[in-house]
C-alpha cells in the first residue's frame, strides 16, 4: 500500500495547485497507544447544526466526525426498520445531504477527520459521486473518510432505479472505478454496472488513491472479500463481533496479497466505557466511534463534555 504521509506532486500549471498541501498522516500502529475516538450523529435539519457541532467536537479533542447519509425515504415502506422499531425514527427522514454538510465542516475546522457513516454510493452517479468527494478530499486538506454501506431500505434503492438483489456486486464497481477517477490522470472502467471510456477528472484528492474506504455491515464473505479488495478497514455497526471476525480479515488481506498490518477496524456507534476502550485497543483498534444524540445543541453538548473523559488526553482510557 502507498505511503499516507506522502501527497500527489502537482505541476505548478495544474488546477488547484495554488493550495498548501499537508501531509495526510497515517493512523497510529495497530496496539501501540490510546484509542482515538471520534463521534457520530444522525443530523438532522432539527439537531445541533454541523457547523457549531464540528467546532465543538474538534475544540474538546476529538478525531473524527462521521454522519449518515439517506437521500429520502419513501412513506409508503415495506423494509423494517434497522433498530428493529415498529416505526422509522423521524431522524431518517431528515437526513441532510452528507457531502454538502461535511463541505460546511471543513470550512471551520483544520484538525479534524470527517467522515461518512455510512454512505449509499449507488445512489448517486459514480462520475459525479467521484468528482464531489475528490473536491471534498481536495478541500478538507485530506481529512475526508468514505464510511460505506450496501444499505438496507429497499424501497429508497428502487427509487433509484436499484435492483436490491444486486446492491453488493454495484457497490463494488462504484468504488472501483471512482478509485480509478482518483487515481489516474486518464481513467477508464469497464464493468456490469459501471462503464466510461478514458477520462480525465479533477481535482484528484489528496489522500494518495482516494480517501480511505471503510465498509459497514456484518462480516459475512462478501463484505471480508470486498475489504480485502478495495478496502481499508471494516466499521463494526454497534461495535460488536470484533474479536471473533478480525482473523477471516488477515486471511482475505493475505490471499489477495495485502498486509494483514493494514487492515483497520473501527468500532462504529458504540457508548464508552474505560473496559471496553481498553477490549478494542488490544484488539489492535485505532479508532473508536462513539454515537451521539440526533438532538439539539443543549442536549448535545453534555454528551461531548461526558465523552470526553475518555480521550486519551484525560488518562481515563
Amino acid at each position: 500500500m502507498s505511503d499516507p504521509d506522502r501527497w500527489r506532486p502537482v505541476p505548478a500549471d495544474a488546477p488547484f495547485a495554488g493550495r498548501a498541501r499537508q501531509p495526510v498522516r497515517s493512523p497510529r500502529s495497530v496496539g501501540s497507544g490510546p484509542v482515538q475516538l471520534g463521534v457520530t450523529i444522525h443530523l438532522t435539519d432539527r439537531s445541533h447544526d454541523i457547523v457549531d457541532l464540528v467546532r465543538e467536537v474538534e475544540a474538546r479533542g476529538f478525531h473524527s466526525l462521521y454522519i449518515p447519509e439517506h437521500t429520502h425515504i419513501p412513506t409508503s415502506r415495506e423494509t423494517p426498520a434497522p433498530t428493529g422499531a415498529s416505526e422509522l425514527a423521524e431522524q431518517y427522514y431528515r437526513s441532510p445531504d452528507p457531502y454538502v454538510a461535511l463541505g460546511a465542516a471543513a470550512a471551520v475546522t483544520d484538525r479534524i477527520r470527517l467522515g461518512t457513516g455510512i454512505a449509499l454510493v449507488i445512489q448517486h452517479d459514480p462520475i459525479a459521486l467521484a468528482k464531489a468527494i475528490a473536491s471534498l478530499d481536495h478541500l478538507s486538506n485530506g481529512r475526508f473518510v468514505l464510511g460505506i454501506g450496501y444499505g438496507w431500505n429497499r424501497e429508497e434503492m428502487e427509487n433509484h432505479g436499484i435492483d436490491f438483489g444486486r446492491r453488493r456486486p454495484m457497490v463494488r464497481e462504484w468504488i472501483l472505478a471512482m478509485q480509478r477517477l482518483w487515481r489516474d490522470d486518464e481513467a477508464e472502467f469497464h464493468g456490469d454496472y459501471v462503464d466510461f471510456e478514458p477520462a480525465a477528472s479533477w481535482p484528484k484528492p489528496i489522500q494518495q488513491s482516494g480517501p480511505p474506504v471503510l465498509i459497514g455491515g456484518a462480516p459475512g464473505p462478501t463484505l471480508v472479500a470486498h475489504v480485502a479488495e478495495f478496502g481499508n478497514g471494516w466499521m463494526p455497526i454497534g461495535g460488536a463481533g470484533v474479536k471473533a471476525a478480525i482473523g477471516d480479515f488477515h486471511a482475505a488481506f493475505e490471499a489477495a496479497g495485502r498486509d494483514p498490518a493494514d487492515f483497520r477496524v473501527v468500532p462504529f456507534g458504540t457508548f464508552p466505557d474505560a473496559g471496553k476502550l481498553d477490549h478494542y485497543r488490544e484488539l489492535g483498534c485505532d479508532e473508536v466511534v462513539l454515537r451521539i444524540p440526533s438532538a439539539p445543541r443543549d442536549d448535545v453538548l453534555p454528551v461531548l463534555d461526558e465523552y470526553a473523559r475518555y480521550l486519551p488526553a484525560s488518562g481515563v482510557a
